[in-house]
């Protein structure tokens, strides 16, 4: 019997909804007016459903007194933090769309981000980590320090007229976040309702920067549709109740935090909690075990800190019984590990970009451990997909090539791009991902790798993750990432980058044998380095094409023409 194309939908009996993000949070809070909204550890904060809903209009109504209005534009720069949360519920109520600012962008990034989407407003915080964010944006708009608040008229951010700073302190120019949350005026609540019913689900609510690790970030644009169903279904297939308390490391700037996390959570009425403003294993540690979260989300390198922190053991996780790994590929050896030892047998994989709200692909809480662990799991509801090959032609079942996705979850395009919007999203509203897939004759879905970061050794297609899954089973690799360098003979041979686990004594020698004889000898990496850890962006994932400039630097070995 001939293999099935590899095409797919996502059937179900639950239609999309037709709402509103305000109308969402409207719903919760009357449904769940006492229940845990939000848990922010760092700060102390605590507040209802009904408290935060309270909070979130009066951002709203403050937004609209400090001169926005519906289809403006308001950035948010700052680390995880209650505010955010406000920021992302008060602007989408007003009609304001809220542009989410990479935490760790230095002042040329922010720059072009302000610029590019038209900010009329900036939240933003003191600093974060490294970055003094004050001193950026008074070294890009100097005039701030002499303008009234509300005033601001920059050569170089001409949109911006607005700043509005997190913390207690006091900048000149600038408003506190304070100002926001005074109480509103009978006749701002009557503004705020009447704009309200004039929103449309499909009207645009998000703005987030993507592919800026690699060129100059575009704005991909989300809609109240997009993100609302999305975090629906995710929050479905993750059997979320209001009995759930999440603990969300990401960073909230990036769809998989903000979308799958906070917007899960309140479309079911589960606790968010903020184990601290960035990334801490030992914070998350502290979080699961003190606030008895049953949900953990984060990428994969989260879970190997966590794993690998030193006091792992004196932590209390048995309440955890899911979460959602995802952001990257995820290793087998670190989802078994996770499972066991994190307490997380219905720990689930999920597979998603920015452009698609995020999730696409998500195991289910019945799916045997095996699919678990080795798969993206099988299409959300309501979404499409298909695997082409080069030419876009649908190719058969568990074949490799590039997966797209249509649906309700892609995104209205990048914003006043059309030219790169194209470039992705065809006539019929496919969305190229970029990254290469098999489909297997039940729907399971297996992520193979990023198409331009396939090694071609001699003609021979390699894929690096299937590569970095065999050496994960190494005892003493605490974790992997295989890139392709250039090699005269085959044009490019495989490296793999290796993390040993600490007090290991390891070598290349040592992995030479253990590949010997398991994998094909074109797969075997001619080039093992060992690293301390790896280039990442702050949501954790590997920059491989700087892993790939490094490896080619320590080895001496470069393309014939240097472009």
């Amino acid at each position: 019997m001939p293999s099935a194309p590899s095409y797919l939908s996502g059937t179900t009996e639950t239609p999309l909804l037709g709402e509103t993000l305000g109308a969402c949070l409207d719903r919760t809070a009357r449904d769940h007016p006492h229940g845990a909204a939000l848990i922010s550890r760092h700060q102390d904060i605590r507040w209802t459903w009904r408290e935060l809903h309270e909070r979130a209009e009066r951002v709203a109504c403050g937004l609209l007194r400090m001169g926005l209005g519906v289809g403006d534009r308001v950035g948010i720069w700052a680390p995880n933090c209650a505010e955010w949360l406000l920021m992302q519920l008060g602007a989408a109520k007003a009609g304001v769309i809220l542009v989410t600012i990479n935490p760790a962008y230095r002042r040329s990034e922010v720059e072009t981000a302000l610029n590019k989407v038209a900010c009329k407003a900036l939240v933003l915080a003191a600093s974060f980590k490294s970055s003094d964010y004050l001193a950026i944006i008074n070294d890009l708009a100097p005039e701030l320090a002499g303008s009234a608040v509300g005033a601001l008229r920059s050569a170089r951010l001409p949109h911006l007229c607005t700043v509005i700073r997190l913390g207690r302190g006091q900048t000149p120019g600038m408003a506190p976040f304070d100002a926001l949350l005074a109480p509103p005026e009978a006749v701002e609540q009557e503004r705020l309702a009447a704009i309200a019913a004039t929103l449309q689900f499909d009207d645009p609510v998000n703005i987030l920067f993507t592919s800026g690790t690699t060129g100059e970030p575009k704005g991909a644009t989300l809609t109240h549709h997009n993100i609302v169903n999305n975090a629906y279904f995710t929050g479905v297939a993750l059997g979320f109740t209001e009995h759930d308390r999440v603990c969300i490391p990401l960073p909230l700037y990036h769809v998989f935090g903000m979308v799958a996390g906070n917007l899960a959570c309140l479309m079911h009425g589960a606790t968010i909690v903020y184990p601290s403003e960035g990334f801490d294993a030992q914070g998350v540690l502290e979080a699961i075990h003190a606030e008895r979260c049953t949900t953990l989300y984060g990428v994969p390198t989260m879970f190997i800190a966590e794993l690998a922190h030193p006091e792992f053991a004196r932590y209390d996780l048995t309440s955890l019984r899911t979460g959602i790994m995802g952001g990257s590929p995820c290793p087998v050896e670190v989802m078994r590990q996770v499972a066991e030892r994190m307490h997380l047998p219905a720990m689930m994989i999920g597979y998603g970009m920015t452009e698609t709200s995020p999730v696409s692909f998500q195991t289910a809480l019945c799916d045997p451990f095996e699919r678990r662990v080795s798969t993206v799991g099988r299409v959300h509801p309501h979404l499409e997909i298909k695997i082409v090959d080069s030419e876009g032609r649908i190719v058969l079942r568990n074949q490799p090539g590039e997966l797209c996705v249509r649906g309700y979850s892609v995104m209205r395009g990048y914003w006043h791009d059309a030219e790169k919007t194209a470039e992705v999203i065809d006539a019929s509203r496919w969305m190229r991902t970029g990254d290469l897939a098999t489909i297997d004759e039940e729907g399971y879905c297996k992520i193979v790798g990023r198409s331009k970061d396939v090694v071609i050794r001699g003609g021979e297609n390699i894929y690096p993750r299937e590569v970095e899954e065999f050496l994960h089973r190494h005892p003493q690799v605490q974790d992997v990432q295989c890139v392709g360098v250039p090699d005269v003979k085959f044009g490019e041979v495989v490296c793999a980058c290796i993390i040993p686990k600490p007090g290991a004594r390891i070598n290349e020698t040592d992995l030479r044998a253990f590949c010997e004889g398991e994998i094909a000898h074109y797969k075997v990496p001619t080039y093992f380095s060992f690293v301390k850890d790896f280039p990442m962006t702050v949501t954790g994932k590997i920059q491989k094409f700087v892993l790939r400039k490094e490896m080619e630097a320590r080895f001496n070995v470069r393309t014939e023409v240097e472009t």
